[in-house]
């Protein structure tokens, strides 16, 4: 992770690397999204993770290509703040009716971490929205079921991220504030992601950093039996943060191959 991603991370609202913020009202909710046109490309949409927001994505989004859109889920970042903190399910249908005000179909949907929950649950409730998924440390490991055996990983997972997160972490947490993120994981702990994949149709890829000890290989491995996935050297749960640009170049390579499908 170099200086120039963090500019990027935290530039927002001002305009940075083609990336211009958006705020559009969907279900009484001001949602924000970081977005950069493309020239008629594949359309990216990016779901961040627990406690974050739009701005730890953004070296990933830097390195598509396409269009990319990066919202900031209901309560994070730079959306509004629900007095009720929404579940996984209701992040999806919030994301999908943003998308439809948006304009936005069969784009490859991409999350991290929380994120992945929520984009796999659009892709089962809104197959028309979805091309493909690829999903960076997904969460929950049913072998740390509970909010304080994912804080317990979390706490080993930092010994192997890049320090440098730390200004971008420290303004999403301020953001969102502890009640919200600490409500948001136990609804996290309560989706069963590994049921709902299966019903997927669209296709998958899933990654993980090497170090990640949030979502471990043999967790990725269960969640993916037909060999559909990747391992990203160096990173921890946080790659889409310190090595955006592997994280895109997997995916593109994926999609060359076949393996995933781009949304134009």
């Amino acid at each position: 992770m170099g200086t120039g991603d963090e500019r990027l991370a935290l530039a927002a609202p001002a305009p940075a690397r083609g990336f211009t913020s958006r705020f559009r009202d969907v279900g009484g909710l001001r949602l924000h999204a970081r977005v950069r046109d493309g020239s008629g490309g594949p359309a990216h949409v990016l779901l961040h993770g627990l406690a974050v927001s739009h701005r730890y994505l953004m070296p990933t989004a830097a390195a598509l290509p396409g269009d990319v859109h990066v919202p900031d889920l209901p309560g994070f970042g730079l959306s509004a703040r629900p007095r009720r903190v929404l579940d996984v399910g209701e992040h999806a249908d919030v994301v999908a009716a943003w998308m439809d005000a948006a304009g936005l179909s069969s784009a490859t949907l991409m999350g991290n971490s929380f994120g992945c929950q929520v984009a796999v649950e659009i892709a089962v409730r809104r197959p028309d929205l979805t091309a493909a998924l690829v999903l960076v440390g997904p969460t929950v490991d049913p072998a740390a079921p509970t909010p304080a055996g994912q804080a317990f990983r979390w706490l080993r997972d930092v010994a192997y991220e890049d320090p440098r997160q730390a200004r971008i972490i420290a303004r999403d947490l301020r953001d969102a504030g502890i009640r919200r993120v600490y409500r948001t994981l136990r609804h996290s702990t309560r989706h069963a992601i590994a049921e709902r994949l299966p019903l997927v149709a669209a296709p998958v890829l899933v990654l993980r950093g090497e170090h990640d000890r949030i979502a471990p290989p043999e967790w990725v491995a269960a969640l993916t039996p037909d060999g559909n996935r990747g391992t990203v050297p160096l990173a921890a749960h946080n790659a889409m943060t310190t090595a955006g640009r592997s994280i895109a170049a997997l995916a593109v390579s994926a999609a060359s191959a076949g393996g995933v499908g781009y949304g134009g």
